[in-house]
């Protein structure tokens, strides 16, 4: 907790003892209005006297004698030390204060307070040491949040940086039949692969690129799937204009072509249709549905790991729907 925290919430209780302290006093009626003003303003100091030494104590034994050496131990020696000191506390005002005093003390009154300072002492040091479990507490939260996430980030790197060894067996076994049967559409194949592989190494880093930054290289993809795959596979892209300057995780469109490629058979008598598409807030990429049988290359991560990322990025969710006609995955536009 700061330290102008601290002090703020000690005077308001402070303050609030030692008015309810003052009622009870005027109240009784056993002080002059002069003696129950002196007391409120001697009790008011002596707190403050009383709550800053257990702070100082605590803040002694956190240099010296952590909490993460022995618990326990901590929790014993701050108890002790801090009874020790209010009753000392309590010796002193009670030995140069009373004799001051117009009226004589009961001697059961006096014999209480023993008591009273060091319930209060133990009372303080709760909250000091009740203040470091919670703290730890929302330590560990944001500790388990921030692996968490980094974890996911591995992952989805992992997912970014691979860009499927078995596309670019594919791409290259494609370029090699090309090489013979069409040099120019060779080059531009080459061309095309070699920009795909360039936007992966400058944005593999980035958490966010523009949709319009995605789509200028998911174009280069496209045409490395369609010379590939030719009427076997058709790709259309509807997306709107105010769309183009918000953001998206970097290859996010590559990963959901991949995962449509990957999942569905994709012949000239199966055709497999794919569309990406925009509206206010998520950008859409669906599919006709046409389910492999046997997925030999899917772990059933990428989508999760996907999920999993856009989660802390952003409070809107993926989302995920299918049917038996279509499948479709919307990705938060930020």
């Amino acid at each position: 907790m700061p330290h102008w925290k601290r002090i703020l919430i000690t005077d308001a209780l402070l303050a609030v003892a030692s008015i309810v302290a003052y009622v009870v006093r005027v109240l009784s009626g056993q002080f002059s209005k002069l003696i129950n003003d002196i007391l409120f303003w001697v009790l008011i100091v002596f707190m403050m006297v009383l709550v800053e030494g257990l702070y100082w104590i605590n803040t002694l034994l956190n240099r010296y004698l952590p909490f993460k050496d022995s618990i326990p131990r901590r929790i014993a020696v701050q108890l002790i030390s801090g009874a020790l000191y209010a009753l000392t506390l309590r010796f002193l005002l009670y030995e140069i204060g009373e004799p001051y005093l117009p009226v004589k003390l009961d001697s059961m009154f006096l014999a209480a307070t023993w008591f009273l300072y060091i319930l209060a002492s133990l009372l303080m040091n709760g909250i000091f040491i009740t203040g470091y479990f919670i703290d730890e507490w929302k330590m560990s939260l944001v500790r388990a949040e921030r692996l968490e996430k980094e974890k996911t980030q591995v992952q989805f790197d992992n997912l970014k940086n691979q860009l499927n060894p078995h596309f670019l067996f594919n791409a290259l076994t494609s370029l090699n039949s090309l090489i013979f049967e069409n040099q120019g559409l060779a080059s531009q194949f080459l061309q095309h692969l070699s920009k795909v592989y360039r936007y992966v190494l400058q944005n593999k880093g980035k958490n966010f690129v523009t949709v319009q930054t995605e789509m200028d290289f998911i174009q280069n993809y496209v045409f490395l799937l369609r010379t590939r795959f030719e009427s076997a596979l058709t790709i259309s892209l509807n997306i709107h204009e105010h769309s183009k300057d918000k953001a998206i995780v970097p290859v996010t469109l590559q990963i959901l072509i991949e995962n449509a490629l990957k999942h569905n058979v994709v012949d000239k008598d199966r055709p497999l249709s794919i569309r990406i598409e925009t509206n206010d807030e998520y950008l859409v990429v669906s599919n006709n549905l046409q389910v492999r049988k046997l997925v030999e290359t899917s772990n059933k991560q990428g989508l999760e790991n996907l999920k999993s990322l856009y989660a802390f990025l952003t409070d809107k969710p993926v989302q995920i729907e299918s049917s038996d006609a279509q499948f479709s995955v919307s990705v938060p536009l930020v």
